[in-house]
């Protein structure tokens, strides 16, 4: 068996963008948390006095990277579900007595939590234009793409590691947001990381979302609080991380 099939990462990619296109409430639903937060946060904070907000930088500017990076995190994380769905309905069983690799399979799935992932964000992108948004520099949009990338692969790989330790999606639904809303609010996607005490600003140098929205600002908005080389390298290994721990658990995962 080879340890990578590239026809059966392709099915099982093109399986959850199909999935995904046709429920539209899913597509609504994704979106809809983000753009509350920029609607509500972006124009109900236009005029604050926030501390560590970089100067000539209004608050809108600040949020959409930020927002871009939480919707990546919710699409990724929550692409974990499609597995235990899977599970529910049994095909999980068929394709893991398949002749198919685990790794094949875990890399299917993170291709296609990805695609649908980088397809959430690019609609808050685009919604934010009409909301005031401007873009620092259109040359820079597919070095933000990278970082996309590099964001949904490692929080696909996260909740796929985390959907291969569970077998209920009640459970796992309940944990992921436990999860999810701690790396966000540690990520500075809404406030800047500096104006947090000590210890919890050691906690988000350590979340990769951290480096995900600071990277994003960089290239959307042209402010940033790291080097983007930085943020490039620590999204690089995570993602690589990410993926190695997600396929070593799945292979752990019994046909049942």
């Amino acid at each position: 068996m080879n340890l990578i099939d590239p026809r059966s990462i392709y099915a099982l990619w093109r399986r959850d963008v199909t999935r995904f296109v046709r429920t539209p409430s899913r597509i609504i639903g994704s979106i809809s948390m983000p753009l509350l937060f920029l609607v509500f946060l972006g124009f109900g904070f236009s005029d604050a006095a926030i501390p560590g907000l970089p100067a000539g930088v209004d608050y809108l500017q600040y949020l959409v990277p930020g927002m871009v990076g939480f919707t990546m995190l919710f699409g990724s994380s929550f692409a974990g579900l499609s597995i235990l769905s899977d599970q529910d309905v049994g095909f999980l069983k068929e394709i893991l007595v398949a002749p198919v690799s685990r790794t094949s399979i875990v890399l299917g799935r993170i291709a296609g939590g990805s695609t649908t992932a980088l397809v959430q964000a690019v609609l808050i992108l685009v919604l934010s234009v009409p909301l005031g948004f401007r873009f620092d520099s259109l040359l820079l949009l597919p070095l933000a793409a990278v970082f996309l990338v590099l964001i949904a692969v490692t929080f696909v790989g996260f909740g796929v590691a985390l959907a291969s330790q569970f077998s209920d999606s009640e459970g796992f639904g309940l944990i992921i947001q436990f999860v999810i809303f701690p790396l966000f609010f540690l990520s500075g996607a809404l406030y800047p990381v500096e104006s947090l005490p000590d210890p919890i600003r050691i906690l988000a140098f350590m979340n990769p979302l951290t480096y995900g929205v600071d990277g994003l600002r960089a290239v959307l908005v042209g402010s940033a609080a790291y080097p983007l080389l930085l943020d490039f390298g620590a999204l690089v290994v995570s993602s690589v991380l990410m993926v190695a721990i997600g396929t070593y658990l799945f292979e752990r995962v019994e046909a049942v």
